[in-house]
């Protein structure tokens, strides 16, 4: 199992704390965590904080007492101290969280996702590479689904389709990050679409009367994929190299 990333949970309000909880428990599997302690006021998380080790704190900001903007500063000057995530109402705060070098700014109510995102960013150094996997949220449901299993994916409108052989998924992340992700795995072949290099089996000539246009042959699949004059140079780069 890949280490799971400790997280410590700072809110003076006990319903946001359980939302967090939950959130967590939503997103165990595609970044495993673990709650190693909570708290409800800034002097009790530095309290509890010298007791623990945490690799992340998610904390509020506007707390009664000591607010979450004075916590961070005084973990920034501890040495070995946890990273910060500022979970908030507000955005007003912005500027003052990454000048404390918080890892990212999530406003509430915070979406699995933008969670998922955060996480990402606090990955201890030589923790578990989760970059093998693309998450997708499915009927409010979190999952990965490996890279191996991606035929393709595609953007239609303000979404990108995946594609496996079982069936489709609607992602949010557009396709740029995407191949910047995976620059080994995923092939441009269109503005539009990147293919799987390891599904890729060739790619054929089609004519359409007088004029002609490449297309993707994908393995053991019918569907073809349309290739644009722009990216014709991975055809001969194909042919060059050959598949992976």
């Amino acid at each position: 199992m890949p280490e799971a990333i400790r997280v410590f949970i700072v809110d003076d309000e006990a319903p946001a704390r359980a939302r967090l909880r939950r959130l967590l428990d939503d997103c165990a599997d595609t970044m495993p965590n673990e709650v190693v302690g909570e708290a409800a006021s800034g002097p009790a998380a530095l309290a509890e904080l010298e007791q623990v080790v945490a690799d992340v704190v998610l904390l509020d900001i506007r707390m009664p007492g000591m607010d979450g903007v004075e916590v961070a500063r005084r973990l920034a000057g501890q040495a070995g101290a946890p990273q910060v995530v500022f979970v908030t109402a507000y955005d007003a705060h912005a500027v003052t969280a990454f000048e404390l070098g918080a890892r990212d700014y999530l406003l509430k109510p915070v979406r699995v996702e933008r969670l998922i995102e955060a996480l990402r960013r606090v990955m201890p150094a030589g923790g578990p590479r989760m970059d093998r996997f693309i998450t997708v949220t499915d009927r409010g449901r979190v999952m990965r689904v490996p890279l191996d299993e991606v035929l393709y994916l595609r953007a239609e409108l303000k979404y990108v389709t995946l594609r496996t052989r079982e069936r489709e998924f609607v992602l949010d992340e557009p396709l740029t990050k995407l191949e910047e992700g995976f620059p080994d795995d995923l092939l441009r072949i269109h503005r539009s679409c990147l293919v799987n290099r390891r599904q890729l089996a060739g790619f054929e000539v089609r004519r359409d009367g007088e004029d002609s246009h490449w297309v993707a042959l994908l393995t053991d699949w019918p569907e073809t994929l349309p290739v644009s004059r722009r990216q014709a140079h991975v055809i001969r780069e194909f042919r060059q190299v050959g598949p992976d």
